[in-house]
Parts: structure tokens; sequence; C-alpha cells
């Protein structure tokens, strides 16, 4: 667990000078110990919720004007429930172990919406606490009590925000695994880290023994420039210092695996082989499957065609886990490699290889449980020229899971 110190935003400085008990966790901001009236009468202490967005620093108005509550439904002094600010009641989970039981929904009369975040907060606990003074006086939301805001487990160097407006973030946990690793680091293998580093997975581990040179960036995400070009450092390095920027846990191992290193390959999660050699494929992939390790498999099969100067072909994403791999030999591509294959001379396609990385961590998602699937499907194409995404290799559970 790391402690970080509230971060220091003009609303929510303004909330703490005056003394408010303000916390910041998992992209939402927390008030607790707002006094309010419960249906007998008591005086009782809550939190008011709400989520968080924009810049770190200057948040802006807040995206909507509704907040959480965790207590019992707040009365007024005579035991009444405050219908003015009901929305709904039940059980929300905001975040892994951090449940609300209400959703209020209130706007200042004339507005539209809530100008900072201050004025919102303020807002609901006035009207929450204003009951619980008619009875007890004494009874203040402005404790000077100092709350230390604690991410429990965020890889990120900023609040996930996407997730925390979207109210996901109990679906996003399904993604925090120990360590996954991606093994080549190519114009596919680039984009599964890009996709994959937006998650909550606590070590991305990249594999390639190559230097990141001019016709990688022409498929791989981002623009990198003439000096960082000119560094001809390996790509490993280069793509761990672009998304350290924005996470932790990316690790670079700047290498080959070979027959030598596959123990390397011991203790992950899950397993991304994105290489263009076959025999490669087969090795890592034999390795995996021995030690019941669960990975995704990717691949292109691209072909000029002459008279039209144009380019027709698939991408495969294919998927072994404990529960099925018995297909995979028959589905991916396992043999010694054409030398004029197209895709292996760097013709630049970064949108199929965009594709391609998108349809594998989609996969993974769903094998998480992030994306629902019905299917399980273990093995899909795409064929450009005909628009053809085909599904193969299921384990049926309709309704039932």
């Amino acid at each position: 667990m790391s402690s970080k110190l509230i971060v220091l935003d003009p609303d929510i400085i303004r909330l703490q000078e005056e003394g408010f008990e303000v916390e910041v966790s998992n992209g939402h901001l927390l008030v607790h110990s707002v006094p309010y009236v419960n249906s007998q009468k008591e005086v009782k202490r809550g939190i008011v919720v709400t989520n968080l967005n924009g810049n770190i620093g200057n948040l802006g108005p807040p995206s909507d004007h509704q907040v959480w509550f965790v207590g019992d439904f707040p009365c007024d002094s005579t035991g009444t429930q405050l219908h003015a600010i009901r929305h709904s009641s039940g059980c929300f989970k905001l975040w892994e172990g951090f449940e609300a039981q209400h959703r209020f929904s209130n706007k200042i009369s004339g507005t539209n919406g809530y100008p900072d975040y201050y004025s919102k907060m303020k807002n609901y606990i006035s009207i929450i606490s204003n009951e619980a003074r008619g009875i007890d006086p004494t009874a203040t939301p402005c404790t000077f009590r100092v709350v230390t805001s604690v991410d429990e487990e965020s890889v990120f160097r900023y609040w996930d925000t996407a997730s925390s407006r979207a109210n996901i973030l109990p679906v996003s946990s399904k993604l925090k695994f120990g360590k996954i690793a991606i093994v080549g680091l190519g114009g596919t293998g680039s984009y599964v880290l890009d996709l994959v580093a937006k998650t909550p997975v606590r070590e991305i581990h990249l594999f390639d023994g190559d230097l990141f040179l001019q016709h990688n960036a022409f498929r791989a995400p981002g623009a990198a420039s003439v000096e960082q070009l000119s560094e001809r450092l390996p790509k490993v390095v280069h793509f761990a210092a672009i998304y350290n920027a924005m996470r932790t846990g990316i690790v670079p191992h700047s290498e080959f695996i070979t027959d030598e290193n596959l123990g390397n390959l011991v203790g992950f999660g899950f397993v991304f082989i994105c290489v263009d050699r076959g025999e490669v494929r087969k090795m890592v992939s034999d390795f995996l499957q021995r030690q019941g390790t669960p990975f995704v498999d990717v691949g292109m099969d691209l072909q000029m065609i002459p008279e039209k100067l144009s380019i027709f072909g698939t991408c495969r994403v294919t998927m072994s886990t404990p529960g099925k791999s018995d297909h995979f030999d028959r589905r991916a591509p396992l043999n010694a490699d054409d030398e004029n294959d197209l895709y292996r001379s760097n013709i630049q396609v970064v949108d199929m290889n965009a594709l391609n990385a998108a349809l594998a961590v989609i996969m993974w998602k769903q094998y998480c449980g992030f994306y629902d699937d019905r299917l399980k499907v273990h093995h899909t194409t795409f064929s450009v020229n005909a628009h053809s995404l085909t599904r193969d290799e299921m384990i049926w559970v309709g309704d039932n899971e």
C-alpha cells in the first residue's frame, strides 16, 4: 500500500482548508464524517462521493450533478427521508472493496450544473448535515481531521478518470494480473503494449532483441522524433521509456527468446506471442502449454495482387488456455518461414497491425471476464478483401456463466 498526498487542486484545497475530511481514491473525491439524520432521528456519519474528471491540479467543472452516499438514507429532523435529493438506492460497487448505498441528484436552482467540485460537494453536504444540526447543534462535517489519500494498487501515475467517469472500476479490476509478457515488439506487439498499458496489470514484461529503427516508426504507436531514432535504442527500452510516463511496471528485456532463456517466461499469468517466425512461435507456444500458461498468438498473411497493385490477406488471433489448447497446432503456422513473405519485408500496414493487436487484447479481456463472451472463442481471423471476421474453436457456455 502506498500513501499519496491529496492532489493540490484548488477545489480540494478549499474543502480541506474549511475542515472537511477529504480523500481522493480511485479517481473519486470522498468527504468523510458528514453528519446526517436516520429514520430513527439519530445523528450518524456518512460519506459523500463523486467521480473526478479533468486533469490533476485543474479539475474544471464536474461532469455531472450527482453524488453517491455511504450510509442510511438521510432524513430531516423528523425522520422523513430527504426526497429532494433522491435518485436511486441499492448496492453501488464503485471499486473493489468500496460500495455506496445511495445515488443522489440535486441541482442548484437556475443552473445547468455545478461550476466546480467545491460547490457541488458543499451543496450536498449542507442539505444533509443541516438537518443533523437541528437535532445536535454541535454536529458538523468540518472536523479538521486529515485523511491521507491511499491508492492501494494503482500502477498509474495519475487517476484513471476514464474508468471512474464510466463507473467501470470494478470491471477493470478483473485485469489486475500480477504479470503478463509480450514476446515481440514489432508492429503488432507494440500496439498490444499500447492497449495493455492502459489496464491495471501490475507488470508488463517486454521481450525483443531488436533496435528501434526508422522503419519501425511507421508501424508503431505514436510518432518517434529524428532524435529518438538516432539513439538506436533497443525496442524494449524505447517503448518502456514512453509508457513509463503513464504507469509503473513496464519491464524491458532486450533479448530474443531462445531455447537457452525460455525459463524467463515462467510465472506469467498471460503471454502475448507477437513474432513472425514459425519456429519461434512453436518453441514458445510448446513451452507455455507445458507450463499451463494461457496465451494469445497473433499473425498476418499478406500478399500482393500485381495486376491491381493492391494487397489482400488476413490477420489471425489464436488463444491457448489450460481448458483448450488442442487446436493451436492446427490454427497457428509453426513451420519454417517463407523468406519472400510480404509482411516480413516490413510493409507498412499499421492499420492491420493495430487491428490484429486490438483483436488479441479483446480476446484476452474476454478470457479475464472484462468483456462478456458466451462462446469462449479461441481463434478468429479478419480478411481484409472480404471484410470477413470469422470465429472458431469455441467453448459454448450459453447464458449460464
